[in-house]
């Protein structure tokens, strides 16, 4: 018989929309300090320049007040729930012949100063987070929509600091909703307790079928810190790099997730 469906993790909408800022709060404050040389650097987002990563940082953010000032899809269920997000994403592919996110604002502090006053008016201090978005991948509720604003500007921002070597730093609780969502992805994608994936402090799952380890030390057991579990998860990194440069620890037969990485781009 099989064993039953465990229950989605569930977030708490203020303290996702308090990281949400706090991590916007912390890009904004570098982006500032940015010269037009620094700026005007590659990234490794192919032809993106740090300009243009910074615009879509902010696109990011903003995307929740535009999709907030659109009529509320019929409901009552959402069509894309919070682990269905990062396939339905990668699925998501950018037109080539879009023009850069920064074509059209050149002003990037007054973007950003719109972006998070849009923000606050439209997402107030209060409320469940139920409402459901239109989002460009389905409709979603606005509390699941603000986890994957934690992934958007994790993501990103751990995109800068590679760009131009800086230490913007990563606000916890952002950081830790951006490491449980992409680790429960992994469970739900190759569902399974044969080998358990650690990322302390934030997350313990179990995954790929096959014998399930019930107590004692598991037999396959993966572990990395969230900044790689994040990098291998988007593609940032490679999963035999993070080994060869032990970034990643893997023991036992089954504790090797390259086929099943990434989970989205």
């Amino acid at each position: 018989m099989p064993s039953a469906k465990k229950r989605p993790r569930t977030y708490d909408h203020l303290r996702t929309r308090t990281a949400v800022l706090a991590q916007y709060a912390h890009v904004r404050d570098a982006v500032a300090a940015l010269t037009p040389q620094q700026l005007d650097r590659p990234t490794r987002l192919g032809d993106w320049t740090v300009r243009d990563l910074v615009a879509h940082i902010a696109q990011g953010l903003g995307s929740v007040s535009r999709d907030l000032a659109l009529p509320e899809p019929p409901g009552p269920k959402p069509a894309t729930t919070l682990l269905e997000w990062p396939p339905a994403v990668a699925a998501v592919v950018r037109d080539p012949e879009a023009p850069a996110p920064a074509a059209d604002r050149p002003d990037l502090l007054a973007l950003y100063g719109e972006v998070e006053a849009a923000f606050l008016a439209d997402v107030p201090a209060s409320g469940t987070g139920d409402r459901l978005l239109p989002t460009r991948v389905g409709s979603m509720r606005l509390t699941d929509y603000m986890v994957t604003r934690t992934v958007e500007l994790t993501v990103h921002t751990d995109d800068l600091n590679a760009a131009l070597g800086l230490e913007i730093p990563y606000d916890r609780q952002a950081l830790a909703a951006c490491t449980r969502l992409l680790a429960d992805t992994l469970a739900d994608r190759a569902p399974g307790g044969s080998v358990e994936v650690r990322v302390p402090p934030f997350a313990v799952v179990q995954c790929i079928g096959g014998p399930k380890h019930t107590r004692g030390t598991p037999p396959n057991v993966v572990e990395t810190s969230p900044l790689t579990w994040i990098r291998l998860a988007t593609g940032r990194t490679e999963w035999a790099r993070a080994l060869e440069e032990a970034e990643v620890s893997a023991s036992g037969e089954r504790a090797d997730l390259a086929a099943l990485l990434p989970l989205l781009r």
